[in-house]
């Protein structure tokens, strides 16, 4: 069974629907990109690793917990930008390291065309970014990236997917769950997921 898990948060479902309203403009629809994400790396990071430390309060000594493992937050340009800042704003500490892929329309095959990652791994978990899970191409080939780099831990947060993307992504990788709001319908003949959101960069960016 693919390791997928599709948020039920009331506050997810409700901004998820003004996200796929078209009369939602580009700057409204950032910040509810933003919100989301936010939303989404809460329960994404249910598990991440922690370690008790004791820090002194205005009044005593308390014991707490600090985060054990580096995280890098790996967002697929151009969409999975706006995922970033509100992730950051969570987890300041986080590394950022950008995955340059385009779909060609044609194939609807990912190409790479930017990747600056250092030679040797320096975060323990990866969070790849991307609203959109649709085909799944450019999914895979960020795990396979990353899985080449040395990566430990990897998993994928977005908006919507949809169930082929699913599929592609976890026959190619099962060890990588998944985190979004919803899974639509399918994908139509342009690998285009319906009823989706349409091109969630071009939203995001007002180039659509």
């Amino acid at each position: 069974m693919p390791d997928v898990h599709v948020s039920n948060h009331p506050l997810i479902q409700h901004k998820l629907t003004l996200l796929r309203d078209r009369e939602t403009e580009p700057k409204k629809f950032r910040a509810l990109v933003r919100e989301m994400a936010i939303l989404l790396a809460y329960e994404a990071t249910q598990d991440l690793s922690v370690e008790p430390v004791s820090v002194q309060t205005p009044l005593a000594a308390a014991q707490g917990y600090d985060l054990r493992d580096p995280i890098g937050l790996v967002p697929i340009l151009r969409a999975g930008l706006g995922m970033v800042e509100g992730i950051w704003e969570m987890m300041p500490s986080a590394e950022v390291w950008h995955i340059g892929l385009y779909r060609d329309e044609r194939t609807l095959r990912p190409v790479e065309y930017y990747n600056k990652l250092p030679v040797a791994p320096t975060v323990h978990v990866c969070l790849i970014l991307d609203p959109m899970l649709a085909t799944g191409g450019s999914a895979v080939a960020t795990v396979d990236i990353l899985k080449r780099w040395g990566a430990q831990r990897i998993k994928f947060v977005g908006l919507i997917a949809a169930p082929e993307g699913i599929e592609r992504l976890s026959s190619a990788h099962p060890d990588v769950p998944i985190h979004v709001a919803a899974v639509d319908e399918c994908l139509n003949n342009i690998g285009y997921i319906v009823p989706g959101l349409g091109d969630a960069g071009d939203r995001q960016f007002g180039t659509g």
